[in-house]
């Protein structure tokens, strides 16, 4: 498969047809940088691990030019820390048995480009050729900018797919804010208790970034263990590890939705919910 951008590739870990392994996709993310995969999607890698009629791809937009570095990494030049960070984002899609990875190889300044559509031409294409149940990308208060380019230029995506390829769900999940503060009504549980050692390791392999002074490993699995022990105050724990998303199938199937407006009301209702809860507690 060919993308607009000449760096783009398409690896597939079991060394089969390309065409079958992004075919076969029942899952999928689409993410920033290397990494932000297995940080906010792991849900969707788990449900997929080991099983034959489960399958989960993943994308990656940019090009991983602009990784924080130190240690072992910290001369190398945003040449060499591409070609570090496909090899850690290849490793994960191994331990992690995805079906495909797609990496586009995009910069950061294409992404978070309004005018850019060449993103969303590629993500279209590769909708065209898997057609997954359930998508995962960014949430849209996220506090990162890139992150927030790929959330936008994805639901910009599936809004021109014809109705019976769109995904059946589409959420947005927690990297560079997490969602304990979404009314339990309206958020999105994630069971990711299971495979803590497929967890681990997948987080792990991302060695640049880890030495590089970025200690996702622990705060990934921090957070997890945080959201399952915080999610409810007067019950015991049902779950060793969680994580949050938003639903945005809404975006997806109606147009006429302000993605801005959209986010914006689950701010209003979190700040009701603060004022109702203080009101009442407060003598006037």
């Amino acid at each position: 498969m060919e993308f607009k951008k000449e760096n783009s590739l398409v690896f597939v870990p079991e060394n089969t047809d390309e065409k079958l392994a992004l075919s076969r996709t029942t899952h999928m993310a689409i993410a920033a940088h290397q990494d932000d995969i297995e940080l906010m999607a792991l849900h969707g890698i788990l449900e997929c691990f080991g099983l034959r009629d489960k399958h989960f791809t993943a994308i990656i937009t940019a090009d991983g030019a602009g990784s924080p570095r130190n240690g072992l990494y910290k001369d190398f030049s945003d040449e060499e820390m591409i070609r570090v960070r496909i090899e850690e984002q290849k490793k994960a899609a191994v331990v992690g048995e995805y079906s495909a990875l797609v990496m586009l190889g995009y910069s950061s300044k294409e992404i978070k480009d309004p005018t850019n559509s060449d993103v969303i031409d590629d993500y279209v294409k590769i909708f065209e050729s898997t057609r997954p149940e359930i998508v995962y990308t960014h949430n849209l208060a996220d506090k990162h900018d890139t992150h927030l380019g790929v959330a936008v230029k994805a639901i910009c995506a599936m809004r021109k797919l014809p109705e019976n390829i769109k995904p059946k769900k589409v959420y947005g999940c927690e990297v560079w804010r997490d969602l304990d503060w979404v009314n339990d009504a309206r958020k999105v549980v994630f069971d990711t208790s299971a495979h803590p050692n497929i967890a681990n390791a997948l987080i792990s392999v991302f060695d640049s970034q880890i030495c590089g002074g970025k200690r996702y490993d622990l705060a990934a699995a921090g957070r997890r263990t945080a959201n399952a022990t915080y999610g409810a105050s007067h019950s015991v724990d049902k779950a060793d590890s969680l994580s949050y998303a938003i639903d945005l199938t809404p975006l997806v199937y109606d147009e006429n939705l302000d993605i801005v407006e959209y986010i914006a009301c689950y701010i209003r209702e979190f700040e009701y919910d603060v004022r109702a809860k203080l009101n009442k507690l407060i003598k006037n």
